[in-house]
């Protein structure tokens, strides 16, 4: 029965999974896409360490990854994935992590409570935690209602909520960034005429983002800083009287 109900777990992730990569290959997707890949190059190039762990559906991988040696894209068994894992069991010592990328993974997974933690849980004391997700607070979050499309089945978490879980998963939120301004729209007319609101947007950075930037770093547990022992309080120096010899005397 056990094994039933996670083989249909599976089948369920997986048809998820292709039909949000169907629909970031679409044009909408990759216009949020293309947003994306600029913000996550800033962000990646200040970072450093031995490994990036890509979450996500899109089956491209992080660009721009700066100091950091290896990058591994992990998910479902799908073309472009390099390590197969169950999203609530990563085939990842704990720990072992630099930076983890949740690039739209907990928009489009069964569970996004249990895919933070098994992320968070990777994730080296002092590592980074970057999420990439949908703002329900936009006109983005607002299709997503009315979708007929994978773009229906989002969960998308706003800011604030996922502010509180990192908070109790022992992350501090460095950083929030905002992307893709222009509204969801099909015609590549208006998307032409509208583009100046992504320059308009990157400079002021308003709230109403089509999706959010979220840099989470995973604070050191367990380690206090050393009390100094009180000392005993001692006399102030006062300089001792030298007596003189004489050059007569030393004769």
């Amino acid at each position: 029965m056990t094994d039933l109900l996670h083989c249909e777990a599976d089948a369920e992730r997986l048809a998820l999974i292709r039909a949000a990569r169907a629909w970031l290959a679409g044009p909408l997707g990759q216009q949020m896409l293309e947003q994306e890949r600029a913000l996550l190059e800033q962000e990646l190039a200040r970072l450093f360490g031995g490994y990036l762990v890509h979450y996500g559906p899109s089956p491209e991988r992080a660009a721009g990854c700066g100091q950091i040696q290896r990058r591994v894209h992990l998910g479902a068994n799908l073309p472009g994935v390099e390590i197969v894992g169950d999203e609530q069991s990563w085939p990842i010592s704990e720990h072992a992590a630099d930076v983890v990328l949740l690039q739209h993974g907990l928009d489009f997974c069964l569970s996004p409570h249990g895919l933070l933690r098994e992320a968070a849980r990777c994730v080296r004391p002092g590592g980074h935690l970057i999420i990439v997700g949908i703002n329900p607070w936009s006109a983005w979050g607002l299709r997503h209602w009315f979708a007929r499309d994978a773009f229906r089945d989002a969960h998308c978490i706003s800011v604030n909520r996922l502010g509180d879980w990192l908070n109790l998963l022992g992350f501090a939120l460095e950083k929030r960034r905002f992307g893709c301004y222009r509204p969801p729209l099909s015609s590549a007319v208006w998307q032409s005429r509208l583009v100046r609101l992504e320059h308009w947007g990157e400079r002021w950075q308003p709230f109403g983002a089509g999706f959010y930037l979220l840099v989470a770093r995973k604070i050191v547990v367990g380690l206090r800083p050393l009390r100094q022992t009180q000392r005993a309080p001692m006399g102030k120096l006062v300089p001792m009287p030298v007596a003189k010899v004489s050059q007569r005397d030393s004769e």
